[in-house]
């Protein structure tokens, strides 16, 4: 492929360079993604595609014609989530050929994770690859660069100790609950949502010795099936408001498009919990707690941010295991590329003659 072709491209954006609040614009939910995809299938000129969402990235794989076809896709992309090219400057990423793959390879293996080597992401990169399967999007390029990437994980995962120390949400989460209150058998512990994270996250606080846990969500049948999982209580969505001042630590997970808990809830809370703290957790994206209780007296709030910060502390003990695995994904990714290139419409340096092969929005 010369300059005018196309091939195996990355573009999107993640925590790496847009803060929160423009992440929160890009979430991809379930809808928007369906509606990404049908606008994508509408394009000319691109043969296979993949959209990953989570709670730190929006992403879009594919292999393209041309890079004129990937720029028409980055402008439906900004048009689904009604978010203005001008606010991407300098946060939406595109490269191409070997770097995308190399990106696709350590996004898989967590080292492009907010949270050094969080397994999580794993698994939603598989979840995306499902997706597109389904739809029908994938085809001899994604489904080898993609198979290649969970095998190249799995071995990152199996020959570094990458994934050791506190590498999830809810791992970091509980232990600074457990800085906090010293220990947890009497805190009482509110869950709102019931999807992965927040069972992982109700989980891991059962582990720690959390006894008096309730969870609550929009469907109450979930909340009453993972709360009988965890020998907790299910509680309606509806009376969270009323029932906020019962509780010590509220996380949040639930896949709301803007906040759940507002200031006026909290501020209600603590005037029937005089001198009591309240400790929000939020793991949420878009963010589930306004941002403004984090001013009230006695509420501590703490975002995925703030959580990913405290996990930076123990990512010194591993540097040595990001090198190796960096080197690992290096090499692996270099073998694929090699493979693959011809697949995508061209030879070895396929893609990468591109003017715009590896750049920023800005």
């Amino acid at each position: 492929m010369n300059a005018a072709g196309g091939g195996f491209f990355h573009f999107g954006a993640s925590h790496h360079t847009a803060p929160l609040a423009l992440r929160e614009k890009l979430a991809l939910t379930p809808e928007k993604s369906a509606v990404l995809g049908a606008r994508a299938g509408a394009l000319g000129g691109l043969r296979e595609w993949a959209v990953l969402g989570t709670c730190n990235r929006a992403e879009f794989y594919g292999v393209a014609e041309s890079a004129a076809v990937i720029d028409r896709l980055e402008a439906e992309f900004c048009a689904v989530l009604e978010c203005p090219p001008a606010d991407l400057l300098g946060a939406l990423q595109r490269t191409a050929g070997l770097e995308a793959i190399r990106h696709l390879l350590a996004v898989a293996a967590g080292l492009d994770s907010q949270m050094l080597g969080e397994t999580e992401i794993f698994g939603q990169v598989k979840d995306a690859y499902a997706e597109a399967q389904r739809r029908g999007t994938t085809g001899p390029v994604l489904n080898r660069i993609f198979q290649k990437a969970f095998q190249a994980a799995k071995f990152v995962r199996t020959h570094t100790a990458l994934t050791e120390g506190q590498v999830s949400v809810a791992s970091v989460a509980v232990d600074l609950s457990l800085k906090i209150f010293g220990e947890l058998g009497a805190a009482r512990v509110l869950l709102l949502g019931a999807g992965e994270i927040g069972e992982k996250t109700a989980r891991a606080f059962k582990s720690r010795g959390a006894n008096a846990l309730t969870v609550a969500s929009r469907r109450l049948e979930r909340a009453m099936e993972l709360a009988q999982s965890l020998a907790a209580a299910a509680l309606p969505f509806e009376h969270v408001s009323g029932r906020l001042a019962d509780f010590d630590i509220v996380v949040c997970a639930t896949a709301a498009p803007g906040v759940v808990l507002t200031s006026e809830m909290a501020t209600a809370a603590l005037r029937r919990r005089p001198a009591r703290p309240l400790f929000f957790i939020d793991l949420a994206m878009p963010r589930n707690v306004d941002p403004a209780a984090a001013g009230l007296a006695n509420v501590f709030l703490y975002n995925l941010d703030d959580l990913a910060k405290i996990a930076e502390e123990n990512r010194a003990a591993r540097e040595a295991e990001v090198a190796r695995a960096e080197a690992m994904i290096a090499e692996k990714a270099g073998a694929l590329w090699q493979k693959v290139a011809r697949l995508c419409g061209g030879g070895a340096a396929g893609g990468e003659n591109w003017p715009e092969t590896a750049r920023s929005a800005g």
